[in-house]
């Protein structure tokens, strides 16, 4: 690995083509290598998110979180290959647990605003589920693994709660889509 990272610029992939770890070659376009890319922003953001004031529980979550994100990204990187392990899985679903246990009941959907470390917390939301929905394009069309489908969907789940609870640091809230059906029926 030390060798291949010590040449950045290689110009392969001038024509359009970029190397997958098992050394094919695909274009850059390939549903293999969106969801790669997807999985890299993923992981560009959350180490935004983890540039702001954390709970340190939250802290060391989210940079296990790459970590994993990063064996997830190495994984759809070489066909056939397994990185991610069902442990990973299993974190998600008991940090899942454990803080949507903390957090009240929704009455109401939520918009993706707040504090600015839980309005950073959707953005992650939001490009999990968008690489969530590459990883699946990729399974129709060729055979990968579950995992890194069931962990991108679980890892979307627990950003949106961590967004509730960044939001509740120092006694704030929630903010609530302000429904006209609703402010209808509590008018009348």
């Amino acid at each position: 690995m030390a060798n291949r990272l010590s040449e950045i610029v290689t110009r392969t992939g001038d024509d359009g083509s970029t190397g997958l770890g098992d050394n094919t070659r695909v274009p850059k376009n390939s549903l293999r290598v969106q969801a790669m890319g997807d999985v890299d922003e993923l992981n560009s953001h959350i180490g935004l998110l983890l540039c702001e004031d954390l709970p340190a529980p939250v802290r060391e979550l989210l940079t296990d979180v790459q970590h994993q994100l990063f064996n997830l990204g190495g994984e759809l990187s070489i066909p056939g290959y397994e990185l991610l392990k069902p442990t990973a899985l299993l974190q998600l679903d008991q940090a899942l647990a454990g803080h949507n246990a903390q957090l009240p009941r929704l009455q109401e959907f939520i918009l993706p605003a707040g504090r600015r470390a839980a309005a950073q917390a959707h953005v992650c939301r939001t490009v999990a589920r968008r690489a969530e929905r590459a990883v699946v394009a990729l399974g129709l069309a060729e055979a990968i693994q579950d995992a890194p489908r069931q962990y991108l969907n679980r890892l979307s789940d627990l950003l949106f709660v961590l967004a509730r609870v960044l939001n509740r640091v120092d006694g704030g809230d929630d903010v609530y889509w302000k429904s006209e059906r609703l402010a209808r029926q509590a008018a009348d």
